[in-house]
């Protein structure tokens, strides 16, 4: 007899993001010709005087437990990161450094969510926040924000999807895996939104800030509308300006007790982040910024390119996009043209017969779309496309 699991592990599904990706590798290691384009994680290696600091941590023996929350020198960076460039100041207290950004919103979740309490989370959204809101008991409400509006959330639907249940708003810009993100104007339309309801606890996952190209200078929540300070936390990392998805830091800095709640239960899960990874991440936030905008400058070259060469496919449709490093394409039309049912089928149909593995837009929220990384070099995308030209040519 199979055993029985619980009813919380049963809500929720594995990431969508993730299966994509071990997909595709074991397609490669079965020496099958893939292009893998699900992974959302830079192709670059880590800064080399960020490694160097990872390096020197285990030279100095560096390598034992530390304060649940994080090292004060990390802090510390932290605190001065946020102030220089969001114009938010925290003290050491709120802040809590984590084994990456996701631990950090599970945390938050965790730390103010009890049963049938609801958590508004804009669609297309990461794929990880419903069920994190979920594993906490928690009920995902999942207002959605088409092409048309630029897939962000307008006022008037956050203030429709808010009802007396409403604990948590959940918000991610740049957008994974939009690449939307908000502007100072659009903040503040929905903070105004947010101000009268003042049970709601905000989390802003700002992972993309450096990784974006809009119109106007990048703002957070808070830099727009500091009124929400004593409920908003703001949630950042280094994985992804940095190239240091495997280093596994995230941080966030918010209301004191909020953060306290969220340290205590990471106590009682994983503890602190790798020390060696803290060292590195103090090099990372500290030190000469250049690689940042290098990194960057070859993502908008790169979203430059997919984003046209994917409205030249038939039956596809992509908008440009402000930040992050990800192509989001509507394949609505491709799909009926295919006979094919969903989003679902067409990924399959693109990976059994050209060997390019996305992933679909319904584990975003968005039925009907696709999203591709472009963290992954020129040749690689342009042999993506003429192979997903193929294809679609029926």
């Amino acid at each position: 007899m199979a055993l029985a699991v619980s009813k919380r592990a049963l809500r929720v599904k594995p990431s969508p993001t993730l299966a994509v990706t071990a997909l595709a590798a074991r397609l490669k290691a079965e020496g099958k010709d893939v292009i893998g384009l699900g992974a959302g994680e830079p192709d670059f290696d880590t800064p080399a005087h960020i490694g160097a600091a990872g390096v020197q941590a285990i030279n100095s023996g560096f390598t034992r437990y530390t304060n649940v929350d994080g090292i004060p020198e990390l802090k510390d960076a932290i605190i001065a990161k946020f102030q220089r460039d969001n114009a938010i100041r925290y003290e050491r207290n709120q802040i809590l450094v984590s084994s990456g950004a996701k631990q950090t919103i599970f945390n938050l979740c965790m730390a103010v969510l009890d049963p049938g309490d609801e958590v508004i989370v804009p669609a297309p959204y990461w794929v990880s926040y419903p069920d994190m809101a979920l594993l906490a008991d928690g009920v995902p409400v999942t207002p959605f924000a088409g092409a048309e509006q630029g897939y962000k959330l307008r006022p008037q639907q956050l203030a429709a999807a808010i009802t007396p249940r409403t604990r948590l708003f959940l918000v991610n810009s740049p957008c994974n895996p939009t690449g939307a993100a908000y502007t100072a104007a659009e903040w503040r339309a929905l903070g105004e939104v947010l101000l009268r309801h003042p049970r709601i606890v905000i989390g802003t996952d700002d992972m993309y800030e450096k990784i974006y190209w809009g119109s106007e200078p990048f703002t957070s929540l808070l830099t727009v509308v500091p009124e929400l300070y004593d409920r908003t936390v703001t949630i950042n990392g280094v994985s992804k300006a940095y190239a240091m998805t495997g280093w596994r830091i995230g941080y966030c800095g918010g209301p004191k007790e909020v953060v306290t709640a969220m340290t205590t239960i990471q106590g009682q899960s994983t503890s602190n982040a790798s020390s060696i990874s803290q060292k590195a991440a103090v090099a990372a936030l500290n030190g000469d910024q250049t690689c940042v905008a290098t990194m960057n400058r070859a993502f908008r070259e790169r979203h430059d390119y997919i984003v046209a060469a994917l409205n030249t496919l038939p039956g596809v449709s992509c908008r440009p996009a402000s930040g992050a490093f990800y192509a989001f394409a509507d394949v609505s039309k491709a799909m009926v043209k295919l006979g094919l049912p969903d989003d679902n089928a067409f990924a399959e149909h693109l990976i059994n017969t050209v060997g390019v593995a996305v992933v679909p837009g319904s584990g975003f929220g968005a039925p009907g779309h696709m999203r591709l990384s472009f963290a992954c070099s020129r040749e690689t995308l342009e042999q993506a496309v003429e192979r997903m030209r193929r294809a679609l040519s029926v």
